[in-house]
């Protein structure tokens, strides 16, 4: 009976390379782990790039008017398509969860129609956010309007969660 060997093989430099990038990643993410715990500044603008996107939207687009502002049947509708298309991220009642930020912060609140409207439309892709450039023109407003809506609303909730990352 012929007996297995297995030739000893040094690690070739892509292996190498791999290693030393997932290491570094494990550092990285240590250290950003630690200090948004230590509630360090660094932290604080880390979470605030989460909105920085809102930022982005050209002049035009943010001041695009919402046609459906102030109809309560564009709210529930928006809400129904927010469950459909942005709850799994932005949780159920747009208060945030590990996937996405929340959306009752005064950041987005504060945003004009326009603005959220250019989001959804186009996205935050590096943010892990789907453009939804292939939904209607109608809906998307109908989200707008609903996230809008929210405003009385996260004023006195207590329950919105920020983004970890």
């Amino acid at each position: 009976m012929k007996a297995l060997s297995v030739p000893f093989r040094p690690a070739g430099r892509f292996h190498i390379a791999v290693f030393a990038v997932v290491v570094f990643a494990i550092a990285a993410f240590g250290t950003y782990r630690a200090s948004a715990q230590k509630g360090d500044p660094a932290a604080d603008t880390i979470k605030q790039s989460n909105y920085a996107a809102l930022a982005d939207a050209p002049a035009k687009a943010r001041e695009k008017k919402n046609p459906f502002a102030g109809d309560p049947q564009a709210v529930a509708a928006g809400g129904k398509l927010f469950e459909q298309h942005c709850a799994e991220c932005h949780g159920m009642k747009a208060g945030g969860t590990r996937k996405g930020p929340s959306l009752l912060r005064e950041e987005v609140q504060q945003a004009t129609p326009g603005t959220l409207f250019w989001i959804l439309s186009n996205g935050v892709v590096r943010r892990g956010m789907p453009v939804w450039s292939k939904l209607p023109e109608q809906r998307r407003w109908q989200i707008v309007t609903f996230l809008q809506s929210l405003k009385a609303q996260s004023s006195d909730s207590p329950t919105e969660k920020p983004m970890p990352h």
